[in-house]
């Protein structure tokens, strides 16, 4: 309690949260035969102020709670454990946030006050009702149009932010903090410290769904992996991003745009405890002070992937090392995952702005690093297009399902910071303007067309339109090269 200081009201900023303290505070003073009067008294306070409290409706002041926990006898922390004190508590507590979320007031009823006359199967009734109202208003929400605007505005946002959180870099301070990180590369021991420090167990398990990467038994606290070797998904990271989710207080999301921020808050918390910006910070601004900025060798003094370290960079470097930049994860074929930038380059991009799903140029580095003799060497290069030059790294990151290129790239005037650019390979690109890739040249389209029937494979990105051409998704200058390379054979 010794960050609790002052006057100020108590951080209990979440409504679930002064909820549970509510309930907490009346099982307590009942258990001990207390009126509100008879507390009121021993507090200082008007029954109704303490009526306040047991409703979730206000926030205690350090000294009342001091007073209240002399008052029942018990220390504070258990005045602000989070857990609902009993069955019926934790009906009422659910039952409470229920009649506050906007899907049910928008159902029109009249507000449920709860007495101790109505019983638990009527709350569990109503509570389960309630449940599948959210279930199946959830199941209409996210179509693939909806998503590729949430991913557009949230790109829009990071931009703005310069991909960077204060917020979230200080929950993953303290939490490192608490459990006496100092430096260097995180520890197992250290994640499994965090794990407790937040009161859960780890569990590892062979049969988790196919679906997730972790689930959480909020009941029990306990955490459910999957040992996992290779990406950014590794049970470490799985572990923090869990943590993430409990660390910055997150519910039960929404809608499909509450979904993603959530899961990229989380993302960004457990890369935040991997690569901790204190002690990244100084190594990057020596780094750069060197001229030999290199997300390799953030990677490897960090000990995390080369995605995380690329992504983390991105967090870091506007606002610490006054650089702008892009970050872009696709596959073999082009197709954009995830991307990021604050420098001006342009991604493709469909009606709603989004560029998940979509098909960057061949010219780009996060193409031609698949075309490398050593495609798992680190790939530099500089890239001509209608916005500038851009100096890129890239690099092929193995995975489970299917290879990945990480690239991240400045503006050639940035260049000068980065190991890596004395590199003489150049493309130009007038994507996504341009055809500059988008048609076969002219000379295989005359040979060609009209004599090549691809069977394409589905169009599995979940974020994906379906893409343009006689057959979608299937793209006609590699097929075209494909049929003259062979045709001689």
């Amino acid at each position: 309690m010794a960050s609790l200081v002052g006057e100020e009201p108590l951080s209990l900023t979440q409504e679930l949260d002064l909820i549970a303290f509510g309930q907490r505070l009346r099982h307590l003073r009942k258990q001990r035969g207390l009126t509100l009067s008879d507390l009121g008294e021993r507090v200082s306070r008007a029954p109704s102020q303490l009526s306040l409290l047991e409703n979730g409706k206000r926030e205690p002041k350090l000294s009342l709670l001091k007073s209240l926990a002399t008052a029942l006898n018990v220390p504070v922390e258990e005045l602000l454990r989070r857990q609902a004190p009993s069955r019926r508590a934790q009906l009422e507590m659910a039952l409470e946030e229920a009649q506050r979320d906007p899907l049910y007031a928008g159902l029109g009823l009249a507000r449920l006050k709860v007495s101790a006359r109505v019983p638990n199967d009527v709350l569990e009734h109503i509570l389960g009702l309630y449940g599948e109202l959210r279930s199946r208003q959830a199941k209409g929400t996210a179509t693939p149009e909806e998503a590729r605007v949430a991913n557009a505005e949230l790109r829009r946002m990071q931009r703005e932010r310069g991909n960077y959180f204060e917020e979230i870099e200080k929950a993953a301070a303290e939490a490192l903090s608490a459990v006496g990180y100092r430096t260097g590369a995180l520890s197992q021991s250290t994640v499994q410290a965090l794990v407790t420090h937040f009161g859960y167990t780890v569990r590892t398990v062979q049969d988790l769904p196919r679906t997730v990467r972790s689930i959480t038994d909020l009941r029990n606290r306990r955490i459910y992996v999957k040992h996992e070797q290779l990406g950014m998904h590794t049970p470490r990271t799985i572990l923090l991003q869990t943590l993430g989710h409990l660390a910055l207080g997150h519910h039960k999301p929404r809608d499909f745009a509450d979904f993603l921020r959530q899961r990229t808050e989380a993302n960004y918390f457990a890369a935040a405890v991997l690569v901790p910006e204190a002690t990244a910070v100084p190594y990057l601004r020596e780094a750069k002070q060197d001229r030999a900025l290199s997300v390799e060798d953030l990677r490897d003094v960090f000990a995390v992937s080369y995605e995380m370290a690329a992504h983390r960079f991105t967090n870091l470097a506007t606002h610490f090392l006054d650089l702008v930049c892009h970050f872009v994860r696709n596959d073999a074929g082009g197709i954009i995952y995830k991307a990021y930038e604050n420098d001006g380059i342009v991604f493709p991009a469909d009606e709603q702005g989004a560029i998940e799903g979509q098909r960057m140029c061949l010219q780009w580095s996060g193409r031609q690093v698949f075309r490398s003799p050593d495609r798992f060497s680190v790939f530099y290069q500089y890239s001509d297009s209608p916005t500038g030059t851009y100096f890129c790294v890239a690099h092929v990151d193995p995975s489970r399902e299917r290879d990945f290129a990480i690239t991240l790239g400045v503006p050639y005037r940035e260049s000068r910071w980065f190991r890596g650019r004395e590199t003489t390979h150049r493309t130009k690109s007038g994507c996504p303007t341009g055809d500059c890739c988008r048609r076969p040249p002219v000379e295989l389209t005359q040979r060609w067309e009209g004599y090549a029937w691809p069977s394409a494979r589905g169009n599995s990105h979940v974020l994906a339109a379906l893409p343009p051409g006689s057959f979608p998704g299937v793209d006609e200058a590699d097929v075209y090269t494909f049929l003259e390379r062979h045709a001689l054979e």
